[in-house]
C-alpha cells in the first residue's frame, strides 16, 4: 500500500523483488514442493505490478520430475506474461529436480561451496527374495495383465522388466537435458557427456562449466544489480515448528510428515548434506 501511496503521489519507489523460496525435496508429500503447495506462491511472487524481478532461492536435492517440470513451466509461463526477469540463487544445493528449477531462471547465481548439477534418472529400491526364502513365506500375487507386478522387490529381477525401467528412466533422462539445453545453451562449456552424467559439482566448477552464471549471494547480488535500496520481498517465508502446526493434525498425518521428514533428510544425504 505504501508503493501504490508513493507511486500515485508521483515520490520514487525502491525497486521490488520478489523472492520465492523453493526449499526441500520436490515431490507429492506434506513437506514436498510441488505445483499443488507452491501454486499460490508463485501466482504472489509474480503480482506486483513493478516488479524488477523475481528471485528463486533454491535450496533442493530433487526429487519427482514431474513436479519439477510443472514448478519450472509455471515459473516461465507467469514470467513470459508479466515479462518479467527470473533470477535464481542457490544455497546448499540445486541438485537433479533442483538443478531443474534453477533452470527455470534467467540467470543462476551460486556459492562457490553449492552442490550443482546431478543431470540424471535413478531408481532405487531392495530385493527381498532372500529374505522370505529365509522366512519361509509363501507369497501369492495374482494379477490380470502379465507386466502388473513388473519390479515387484519381493520377487528375482527379470532382465525384460529392468530394460522397461531404464528405457523409461531414458525417456526421462532426455527431457531432462533438454530442458537444460534449452535454458543453457550456448553457455554450458562442457560436452553432454560429462555434463549429463549425473555427476554433480562445486559451484565453482559449475561456473567453470557453464552450469550457472556467476558465484555469490542473493543480497549481494540484488543489491549491485538493483542498488542498495532494492526492496526484497520473500513471498514465502520459512514457518517455525510452533504448536499451534500440530493442532487439529491426526496420527495419520503426523506420521505422514515424519516419514516425509526421513526421506528428505535421504535425499540431501546423497550430496553430502
Amino acid at each position: 500500500m505504501l508503493r501504490r501511496f508513493r507511486k500515485f503521489a508521483g515520490l520514487s519507489v525502491s525497486p521490488l523483488v520478489s523472492v520465492l523460496r523453493l526449499s526441500g525435496a520436490i515431490g507429492t508429500g506434506r513437506r514436498d514442493l510441488s505445483l499443488e503447495t507452491l501454486e499460490e506462491d508463485i501466482a504472489r511472487a509474480f503480482a506486483p505490478t513493478d516488479l524488477a524481478a523475481v528471485g528463486l532461492s533454491i535450496n533442493s536435492p530433487g526429487g519427482s520430475p514431474v513436479q519439477s517440470a510443472l514448478i519450472a513451466g509455471r515459473i516461465r509461463a507467469l514470467a513470459a506474461e508479466k515479462s518479467v526477469p527470473v533470477l535464481a540463487f542457490v544455497q546448499d544445493v540445486a541438485a537433479s529436480g533442483g538443478y531443474w528449477l534453477a533452470c527455470a531462471a534467467d540467470e543462476i547465481t551460486a556459492d562457490q561451496c553449492s552442490i550443482v548439477g546431478s543431470i540424471g534418472v535413478v531408481s532405487a529400491g531392495f530385493g527381498f527374495t532372500g529374505l522370505i526364502d529365509k522366512l519361509g513365506v509363501d507369497r501369492r500375487v495374482h494379477t490380470a495383465g502379465a507386466a502388473k507386478s513388473m519390479l515387484d522387490p519381493f520377487q528375482a529381477e527379470k532382465p525384460d522388466e529392468v530394460a522397461h525401467l531404464k528405457s523409461l528412466q531414458a525417456d526421462m533422462h532426455e527431457a531432462f537435458k533438454q530442458w537444460v539445453r534449452d535454458r543453457r545453451g550456448a553457455r554450458l562449456t562442457a560436452p553432454e557427456s560429462a555434463l549429463f552424467d549425473g555427476a554433480f559439482w562445486t559451484g565453482q566448477r559449475s561456473l567453470e562449466l557453464g552450469l550457472v552464471d556467476r558465484l555469490g549471494d542473493m543480497r549481494t547480488t540484488l543489491r549491485a544489480r538493483f542498488g542498495d535500496k532494492v526492496d526484497i520481498r520473500v513471498v514465502n517465508p520459512p514457518r517455525g515448528p510452533g504448536l499451534g502446526r500440530f493442532i487439529g493434525l491426526d496420527a495419520g498425518a503426523l506420521a505422514d510428515g515424519v516419514a516425509d521428514t526421513v526421506r528428505e533428510r535421504a535425499i540431501f544425504a546423497r550430496y553430502g548434506m
